[in-house]
Order: structure tokens, then C-alpha cells, then sequence
């Protein structure tokens, strides 16, 4: 009796296609593309500010072309040094917008990421494209302080929002872990509300001085510089102020997560009366002192901006300090946007399946 054994067959599971040079490029390339933008953005301030302290805001006489009919200026013997200032700061322009669209090709288009994270690393390139429209704009309206002053603020959001997407990249897309109290929280919220503050005052401070923009025409702002300049002081100072006590109430969470207790009737511990410890070895815990740390480098680059700003002051302005000062200016709002980036943790979502090819 002959028999037949029947063998199931077998279906081939289906191959996965191989990932795209993208997901190829992400694990090791993200992370420089983020912090290559944020140098840029951070660069780019100091020669747009060369551009406005040495008068070459019209060193290229139109936009998007340098002179009618030319992309690029001719160089002679009779070209003055703001062509060439003014030129190369649209250059550098250009590899800015390079370094963006990475940033936007790599984080941008990242699926495996949210929705929130993806659209902020979209923020470089079209601040980007907005700068050089708003910069043919200044161009054209002949240097007005209030399009110059914008020009500056919008770079200062840049570095913002660069430092901030250099938070996300870092870190997972789960919900965020509180690391400090509401109070400390919402100090911070202030703490952030002030540094705008600072910011545009020291534009209103630069626009009624003798750097506005025009070699021709300084004090553009029909404002007292030196009062407008005693303000700006006061809001460093309130600036100051407020991180301190940011600081100490981040000092004093660590000390509370280990507090005094006592033992009641039934011989049970409990914490003493107004303390309110975080649980040893959360999120919460472990970024305290990373929170720590980059709160005193905000200090230490606020009194050296300070520092510089008083001396400039005193010493008449001149002009490699106050482009000095406009580079602690994109420092520091790069190391605000980093600090509020430590008061919480984020680990990866639940749903993420993280996969590098």
C-alpha cells in the first residue's frame, strides 16, 4: 500500500524592499546636517552684521543680482571693499541654503519620526528663503531700519528654531518627563519672554546709533541711544535676575531627592513637612543635572555678553566689539533655546520601531 504524504507548502515570506539612500544616510548624517545648520545660521550672523557695520548693505546695488545684468560683481581696482563684504555674505547665504535642504532631506522626510519634529527640521529652509526675500527687500528700500532691525530678529528665530530642532533630534518622540516644577517651569516661560525682549532692544539700541545700517546715515531711530541703551542694560540685567533664580530652584530639586524624614507610630518613613522629592531614578531625576549645566553655560555667556556690551559702550563703539556683540547675541539665543530644552525629557514613543539600515 503505497502512501502519499502531502508537505504543505510553504509561502515565501515577502522581501523588504532595500531602503532608500535616505535611510541609509540618516543614522550617521542627521545629526552633524543639525548642528552643521545651526553653525551656519549662527556664522552668518556675524557677516550680516559685518555687512551692516562697514555700510555695505548696498554694496551690490540690486537683488537677486549684484548689478544689473551681473550676478556676480567685477572685480577692478575701483570696486570698494562693500561689493565685496555684501557679496559674500549672500554667498555664504548660499551654503546655508545648501545645509538647510540637508537638514530638510534627512529629518525632514524622516517617517520613523513625528509629525512636530518633521515640520520644525522645514523651519531652517524656509527661514531661509524668507531672509533673502526680506534682504532684497532692504536692498531695495534703501537700508530702512525697521526692515534691517526684522532682518536681524528673524535670524535670532533661526538660531532659535535650529537649536531647538537640535533638542528633538536628540531625542525620542514619546511624552515629555517634566524635570523641573510648574513654578520653575513657568520661570522659565519668563525667562524666554525676557531674552525677546533683550533681543529687540538691542536692535532699537544698534538702529539709534551710529552702526544702523548706512554710512551716510547714522541714528536712524529718532530715540535717545543712550537711554535706549540703559533700557536694554536694565532687560539684561532682568534676564539675569530671572535665570538665577531658575538655577537656584533647579539646585535645591537636586538636594530634595534625598530628604529628611521621620518615622511615624507605626514606624513607617515619610518625607518631612514641605518637601516634595522626585522618585530616585526617573527621567525626571536623571535630567536635573543636565538642566543644571546648561543653565550655568546660559550664565556664563549672558555676563560675557554683558560684558562685551558694557565695554563697546565705553570705548566708543567700535566696530569689530559690536559685531562681537551681535556673535554673543546668536550664542546666547542658542543656549536659551537649549537650556528650555533640558526642563523635560522625552524617550521614544511606544509605537516607534526605530530601524538603521
Amino acid at each position: 500500500m503505497s502512501t502519499t504524504s502531502a508537505t504543505p507548502s510553504s509561502a515565501t515570506p515577502p522581501v523588504a524592499p532595500p531602503p532608500s539612500a535616505l535611510a541609509r544616510l540618516r543614522p550617521r548624517w542627521t545629526v552633524p546636517a543639525v548642528v552643521a545648520n545651526l553653525a551656519a545660521q549662527v556664522v552668518i550672523v556675524v557677516t550680516g552684521g559685518a555687512v551692516r557695520l562697514t555700510g555695505s548693505g548696498l554694496g551690490c546695488s540690486t537683488w537677486p543680482e549684484c548689478e544689473p545684468g551681473q550676478f556676480a560683481p567685477v572685480f577692478h581696482e575701483a570696486m570698494s571693499i562693500h561689493t565685496a563684504v555684501e557679496f559674500g555674505n549672500r554667498t555664504l547665504t548660499g551654503v546655508l541654503v545648501v545645509v538647510a535642504a540637508l537638514v530638510a532631506l534627512l529629518a525632514g522626510l524622516d517617517r520613523s519620526r513625528s509629525r512636530s519634529y518633521r515640520a520644525w527640521a522645514w523651519a531652517p529652509i524656509v527661514g531661509v528663503a524668507v531672509q533673502a526675500v526680506i534682504g532684497g527687500i532692504t536692498v531695495l528700500v534703501h537700508l530702512h531700519p525697521a526692515v534691517v532691525g526684522s532682518h536681524f530678529l528673524i535670524s535670532m528665530a533661526l538660531v532659535a528654531a535650529s537649536a531647538w530642532l537640535l533638542v528633538r533630534t536628540r531625542e525620542g518622540d514619546g511624552a515629555p518627563v517634566r524635570v523641573a516644577d510648574r513654578t520653575t517651569r513657568t520661570l522659565a516661560t519668563v525667562l524666554g519672554a525676557v531674552g525677546a525682549v533683550v533681543l529687540v532692544l538691542g536692535v532699537v539700541v544698534t538702529g539709534a546709533g551710529p552702526h544702523s545700517g548706512d554710512e551716510e546715515v547714522g541714528y536712524r531711530f529718532a530715540v535717545d541711544p543712550y537711554t535706549t541703551a540703559r533700557v536694554h542694560a536694565l532687560s539684561v540685567w532682568a534676564f539675569v535676575a530671572v535665570l538665577a533664580v531658575v538655577l537656584v530652584r533647579l539646585a535645591r530639586s537636586g538636594r530634595a531627592t534625598t530628604v529628611p524624614t521621620y518615622a511615624t507610630t507605626d514606624g513607617t518613613p515619610q518625607p518631612a513637612r514641605g518637601t516634595a522629592p522626585l522618585p530616585a531614578g526617573t527621567a525626571s531625576l536623571a535630567g536635573l543635572g543636565r538642566a543644571r549645566r546648561a543653565g550655568l553655560v546660559l550664565l556664563v555667556v549672558t555676563l560675557a555678553q554683558g560684558g562685551i556690551g558694557y565695554v563697546q559702550l565705553f570705548t566708543g563703539l567700535p566696530v569689530a566689539l559690536v559685531n562681537l556683540h551681535m556673535l554673543g547675541a546668536a550664542v546666547l539665543t542658542a543656549a536659551l533655546a537649549l537650556f528650555l530644552g533640558t526642563l523635560r525629557v522625552r524617550r521614544a514613543a511606544p509605537a516607534d520601531v526605530t530601524t538603521s539600515a
